[in-house]
C-alpha cells in the first residue's frame, strides 16, 4: 500500500478526535514558446468511503461568509466531475493552465487501465465558466491525455508519484517525490504536450535532484512555477522550528541548478502554487491536518496577525489561500489576509492543486482525501 494511502486511511478514522483547540509540543538559456491548442498560457492530494463524507456546499454567488471575530471565510462550489479522475484512486496532486485547458496531474498516471505509461486529463475552460454560471448543470468529464515517461518510475529509487506540473508553452515540467532509504528526495522532470492533447510525453534523459530541506517524512517539493527563464520549486514544509531559513530552488530550461532564493516562513504544508501573474505574485494552497504533528506550530504568525473564521476557530484543520511576491532576489509574503476556506464539519480537503480562473477566484482539487473533489473559491472583492 503506497505511503500517502496509509496516511490517509489513518487520518480518516481518527479525524473525529483531533477537533478544537490542541496544544502544540514543547542562465543557460530562456525557456522555448510554443503554440497551446486555444491561447498562450496565462499568466495570470471498517473505513467510510469518501462519498459519506459531508459534500461542500455550493452557493450562487461568491460572498464571503461572515465569520467569528470578524474575519471572513469562503465556500467551497463544487465542480461534479464524472471519469476516471473522480475516483479517489486518482490521487490528483497538481493543476496547470495548458492554454484553455486546465490539466490534471495524477500521483500515479497509471492509476487507471490504459496504454503506455498512464493519463492526464484536461477540462475546457469554457465547461467549468459554463458550469460556475449556470449554463449547464454537469458533471464534466476530464478528456484523457495519454501519458509517456518510459521506465522513469523505475528508474528513481522507491518512486511515490509526480507531485506538481506547470507549463511554459508546449514545455511542461514536474516534479517527483521519492523516499530512498527512507531519506526523501525531490526530482524536476521535463516533458512536451501535443498541441493538439494526443500526449504528454516526457524526457526520461534528464532529471534534476532537489533535496529536502527538513527531515519530515513524505515531504519534498510540491509546487513550482515560471518565472520568466526560470523553474522554481517549493518546498513542502516552511515553518519557523523545522525549516528556519526556507528556499525555493531555481532552474533553468534545462534543468541545470540556478541557485535559490529565500523563501518566507509559513506554518503547515505549501501543495500547489498559482502562475505568477504580472505583478510578480502568486497563491500557494496552506493545509495543515492535526495528525501530522510534527508540523503543529506553537504559534501560527498568519493567524496573530489576521485572525481565524468562525469554522477554523473551531478546529485545528487549516484549508487556505496564501499570496506571495516573486522577485529574484527572495519571496515574500503579501502583507494582506490569507482567504480562509469554510471547513467542513467531519473531513478536513487535502488540498493538492490551485489555479486562478479569468480574475473570479481560484479552482483547486483534492487527492484521495477525502476523495477527488473540484472546487471554486471566489477571489474577496478587494483584492
Amino acid at each position: 500500500m503506497r505511503v500517502k494511502t496509509i496516511l490517509t486511511v489513518i487520518a480518516i478514522v481518527l479525524l473525529a478526535a483531533c477537533s478544537g483547540p490542541t496544544t502544540a509540543p514543547p542562465d543557460t538559456g530562456p525557456i522555448p514558446e510554443a503554440s497551446p491548442p486555444s491561447s498562450a498560457v496565462p499568466d495570470v492530494e471498517v473505513v467510510p468511503s469518501p462519498t459519506a463524507w459531508p459534500t461542500p456546499a455550493s452557493v450562487p454567488s461568491p460572498e464571503a461568509l461572515p465569520a467569528g471575530a470578524g474575519v471572513s471565510e469562503y465556500p467551497v462550489t463544487t465542480i461534479p466531475l464524472s471519469g476516471p479522475v473522480d475516483s479517489p484512486d486518482a490521487e490528483v496532486s497538481g493543476l496547470a493552465w495548458y492554454g484553455d485547458y486546465l490539466i490534471f496531474l495524477p500521483q500515479y498516471p497509471d492509476f487507471a487501465p490504459s496504454e503506455g505509461d498512464g493519463t492526464v486529463y484536461a477540462l475546457d475552460r469554457a465547461d467549468i465558466l459554463a458550469f460556475l454560471d449556470g449554463v449547464t448543470a454537469g458533471p464534466l468529464e476530464p478528456l484523457p491525455i495519454p501519458f509517456s515517461a518510459p521506465g522513469l518510475a523505475r528508474s528513481i529509487d522507491d518512486f511515490e508519484g509526480y507531485e506538481a506540473i506547470a507549463f511554459a508553452g508546449d514545455r511542461a515540467f514536474l516534479t517527483i517525490e521519492a523516499s530512498p532509504g527512507r531519506e526523501m528526495r525531490g526530482y524536476l522532470v521535463s516533458g512536451t504536450m501535443a498541441p493538439d492533447l494526443s500526449g504528454l510525453a516526457l524526457d526520461t534523459t534528464t532529471v534534476a535532484e532537489i533535496r529536502p530541506q527538513a527531515g519530515v517524512g513524505n515531504k519534498s517539493d510540491e509546487a513550482l512555477l515560471i518565472a520568466g527563464d526560470a523553474v522554481v520549486t517549493l518546498y513542502e514544509v516552511n515553518g519557523a522550528a523545522l525549516n528556519p531559513a526556507p528556499v525555493a530552488h531555481l532552474f533553468d530550461a534545462s534543468l541545470a541548478p540556478g541557485g535559490t532564493v529565500a523563501f518566507p516562513n509559513v506554518e503547515y504544508r505549501i501543495t500547489d502554487a498559482t502562475a505568477l501573474d504580472e505583478q510578480g505574485r502568486f497563491w500557494a494552497t496552506n493545509f495543515f491536518f492535526p495528525l501530522e504533528r510534527e508540523q503543529l506550530a506553537e504559534t501560527d504568525p498568519l493567524v496573530e496577525r489576521y485572525g481565524e473564521g468562525a469554522s477554523h476557530l473551531k478546529s485545528d484543520v487549516v484549508e487556505r489561500l496564501v499570496e506571495f511576491q516573486y522577485s529574484e532576489g527572495d519571496i515574500t509574503l503579501v502583507d494582506a489576509p490569507p482567504i480562509q476556506i469554510e471547513l467542513l464539519p467531519l473531513a478536513a480537503r487535502n488540498w493538492e492543486g490551485l489555479v486562478r480562473l479569468d480574475g473570479r477566484g481560484f479552482l483547486l482539487v483534492t487527492d484521495l482525501f477525502p476523495g477527488t473533489i473540484l472546487g471554486f473559491v471566489p477571489l474577496p472583492e478587494e483584492r
